[in-house]
């Protein structure tokens, strides 16, 4: 096997501590979590996630990026498939249910945030990842107008923002009650393009297949 080079040395020793992080983090939460603990539990020493991260507060913004990418791209591929309404709900819904709620994650998140809520930066870090969820959800609801032919109510910031609001509300729920269902989204979604007006012929006729 060939020798790693510095730079790549450096890559695999970050990778690791972040995966320490996250485990310890979503298993233990913040306030239990040490720079010490990290480094012991990967085997380095606490100056290697010191040369990585410049504290507990970068490496848990790290962590939680780490874990909003992998939602984000758990999102993104159950839109890439163009086979309908119904079908997108439905694999919205099993996403819902299994990732709402998940109780690691949710009280890293608000135990994070209440932990730095005096630090600028970090609440400027949080408020950019508060806008990739947005976009996120607003993401999700262009193809869903589109596949139902409607417009929405309302208008789509505004849509997008209470879906999101409903599912992290939701998710401190079913963080304490794991038998409340994430249907609540769902539905949500479906009432609002229930009630949205179909799209005018003119903007129908320029869809694909018209």
């Amino acid at each position: 096997m060939p020798r790693l080079t510095r730079s790549e040395s450096q890559a695999h020793t970050r990778a690791d501590l972040l995966a320490t992080a996250r485990d310890l983090f979503l298993t233990d939460g913040y306030a239990a979590t040490s720079l010490e603990k990290v480094a012991e539990t990967a085997g380095y020493t606490k100056g290697a996630v010191y040369s990585n991260f410049r504290g507990k507060k970068e490496l848990c913004l790290e962590v939680l990026h780490l874990i909003h990418s992998t939602k984000f791209e758990e999102v993104a591929e159950l839109l890439a498939a163009d086979d309908g309404l119904d079908s997108t709900l439905a694999r919205f819904q099993d996403w819902a249910e299994r990732t709402l709620g998940d109780v690691g994650w949710t009280m890293l998140e608000f135990e994070f945030i209440a932990a730095s809520r005096h630090d600028p930066d970090v609440q400027a870090a949080l408020a950019s990842t508060l806008g990739m969820a947005h976009g996120m959800v607003l993401a999700l609801l262009n193809p869903l107008t589109e596949a139902s032919g409607t417009t929405l109510p309302i208008p789509p910031d505004d849509a997008a923002r209470s879906i999101l609001s409903l599912g992290i509300g939701l998710g401190i729920q079913r963080a304490i009650d794991p038998t409340i269902s994430a249907r609540i989204v769902t539905d949500n979604l479906r009432a609002l393009l229930r009630q949205s007006p179909p799209l005018p012929d003119s903007e129908a006729s320029d869809r694909p297949g018209q």
